[in-house]
């Protein structure tokens, strides 16, 4: 689980990891014989029993860095991944975040971009909302309204959604998978926990080979 690639002195969210950082990391998965894909690819992938040696790759709220500085990396290895953008807020920025520093979010034009490269497109809620606690009205625009609004701009389906703040309850859950997706990531989703509460590793600035290594075998215990 990733947010930001891009130099930050500022980042009081810890969502922003430095380009040199990120190229590094992407190296430690390729060196392992490890390959980044998105969040739907390795979904099939795991159904189909082929999952072996990927690792989904996964960007929350759509800054624009994810075409600038991501999508170069990725290339580099022949990785893929899914960004999850806010439907609602293209070409905004992260208004959200009230203590962190305005960052630019993709435009339309990039997201498309972003699709044809072959990145997945998630939506990752109409205006970044937790969705725990919302009416049924508010959810069907929060989940389904996005999906709709993402479709129509990209010309693809929209099989990915992702829980804003990773905030979620029974009735999200519900309201995700009613509206036609086929997956949806979450943070630590507990009880929730399923192919529409997916649980994610935390990626930051702060991580090295040391970090990763121990965090890969944090996750495999706790799987």
């Amino acid at each position: 689980m990733y947010h930001s690639v891009a130099p930050a002195l500022d980042d009081p969210y810890l969502i922003t990891v430095d380009p040199a950082r990120f190229r590094r990391q992407l190296r430690w998965l390729s060196a392992r014989g490890l390959r980044g894909v998105s969040v739907g690819t390795l979904m099939r992938a795991h159904r189909d029993g082929t999952a072996a040696g990927m690792v989904g790759l996964s960007f929350d709220d759509g800054y624009r860095d994810f075409v600038e500085e991501v999508m170069p990396a990725l290339a580099e290895h022949g990785f893929t991944a899914t960004v999850y953008v806010v439907a609602d807020r293209l070409g905004g920025y992260n208004d959200w975040d009230r203590q962190g520093p305005r960052k630019p979010l993709m435009t339309a034009r990039q997201v498309r971009e972003a699709a044809a490269a072959g990145m997945e497109i998630g939506s990752h809620g109409l205006t970044h909302r937790r969705l725990a606690g919302l009416d049924a009205r508010d959810l069907e625009a929060q989940v389904a309204d996005s999906r709709h609004v993402l479709e129509d701009l990209t010309g693809r389906e929209v099989a990915g959604f992702c829980y804003p703040y990773g905030s979620l309850d029974a009735a999200a859950v519900e309201a995700v998978a009613e509206a036609g997706y086929d997956h949806a990531c979450a943070v630590s989703p507990g009880a929730h926990s399923g192919e529409y509460a997916l649980p994610r590793c935390y990626v930051g600035d702060r991580d090295g080979p040391l970090h990763l290594a121990a965090k890969l075998v944090r996750d495999r215990w706790r799987r």
